[in-house]
């Protein structure tokens, strides 16, 4: 049985771990919960980049497993498979993609540009671990599956417009 609207609001807005997979809120958008968590970890990423590219990576690890922690516990509370409001894993997502991001302003547009639609369109294996991977792993495992494409042609793109700069 799937809660009502009223009651699942109030359990993100109470519940600490309800509050984190919801992305703060985000994933109870009605339209998009996916693109709204993204758009709401967008800040937080001008945070880890103060850390360094080693801080940045160690922070990415641990946040993986926290993830994989909420995502299980609050997917485990709501029941289902994979709701579609537990946005934690774009965030991480997100993140991922934007590791050693190129400092000009149009990479971070474009990163989330390309997390998104590789998270949407899923390629495989991206869909492979969406069907066949679950619990909080499954859950994360997709998100980061598509950001590591998203990250390999942020790179290529940089190394791209280097060699013809």
């Amino acid at each position: 049985m799937k809660p009502d609207p009223t009651s699942m609001t109030r359990k993100v807005f109470t519940d600490p771990f309800h509050f984190l997979a919801f992305g703060f809120g985000s994933g109870l958008s009605p339209k998009a919960p996916g693109t709204a968590g993204t758009l709401v970890a967008v800040p937080f990423y001008f945070l880890l980049v103060e850390l360094g590219w080693i801080g940045y990576g160690v922070a990415l690890i641990f946040l993986f497993s926290v993830g994989v922690y909420i995502c299980h516990k609050v997917e485990r509370e709501i029941g289902g498979t994979d709701p579609g409001g537990i946005v934690f894993d774009e965030f991480v997502g997100l993140w991922l993609t934007c590791f050693l991001l190129p400092p000009a302003w149009y990479w971070l547009p474009l990163a989330i540009v390309l997390f998104r639609i590789f998270d949407i369109v899923k390629p495989w294996p991206v869909s492979w671990c969406d069907t066949n991977v679950k619990g909080g792993f499954g859950i994360m495992l997709d998100d980061v599956v598509a950001a590591a494409y998203a990250f390999v042609c942020i790179q290529l793109g940089a190394l791209l417009m280097a060699s013809l700069s």
